[in-house]
């Protein structure tokens, strides 16, 4: 898998409308660059399958039944003052974010999904097991995520975000590829030392919020 930053003209604005128009800009600086078949995985995609696999629409099998990614991402952050806050798992993916208790219960300290405890030292590795596991049971849509070249995402802001639609989706894309879905999905320790045999250590201070804007967006592949 390979990540490129593409330098694109925003446009400037939070409307769904100006969000479109910045991914028709993103693919045309992408193609530039050599990348020509791409999928905006975002609820501001064009194509009903970005869209449907957008982290605010796409639904993970649990133990309390099937919830949204970002709301079971959301609702399972532990901080210096509080949580795992897991009523947020029944919320729409969109109320999850803005729950206020993310914003006022200090530092985060890790994530627990239901009793099993995601330390910071790999700081995607939640988001992205949590977005394989729940897209891994649809066939149908991985075999058309293998059609494109790569994926992004017009949400991503480097500046204030270390998730990211298009980073997981195509590590899943990866690992089916390579026949290793199915063994990094059998734990944890699993997912991580496969996912990023690699990786580094991130301070857990790097999921702290920050804000400004950005004309740089993240292309996976």
């Amino acid at each position: 898998m390979e990540e490129k930053d593409i330098e694109f003209t925003w446009h400037s604005g939070f409307s769904p409308t100006q969000k479109k128009k910045n991914v028709t800009a993103l693919h045309e600086a992408a193609k530039e660059k050599g990348f020509c078949s791409l999928l905006e995985v975002s609820t501001k995609s064009e194509n009903p399958l970005g869209i449907r696999l957008s982290a605010f629409n796409l639904l993970i099998k649990t133990q309390v039944g099937k919830i949204r990614v970002e709301s079971a991402y959301q609702g399972s952050k532990v901080f210096v003052g509080g949580g795992p806050y897991t009523d947020i798992y029944q919320k729409r993916a969109f109320e999850a974010k803005k729950d206020m208790r993310i914003r006022a219960s200090g530092g985060l300290k890790y994530f627990e999904y239901f009793e099993e405890r995601w330390a910071l030292h790999n700081t995607t590795a939640f988001y992205d097991w949590l977005y394989c596991t729940a897209l891994k049971p649809h066939s149908e849509y991985i075999a058309k995520l293998r059609q494109f070249e790569g994926f992004t995402d017009i949400e991503f802001n480097p500046q204030r975000s270390i998730n990211c639609q298009a980073r997981a989706c195509a590590l899943l894309v990866a690992l089916f590829n390579l026949n290793k879905l199915d063994d990094a999905l059998q734990s944890q320790s699993a997912f991580i030392a496969t996912a990023y045999p690699n990786s580094v250590r991130r301070s857990a201070a790097e999921q702290t919020d920050m804000f400004g804007n950005t004309n740089r967006k993240r292309a996976a592949k």
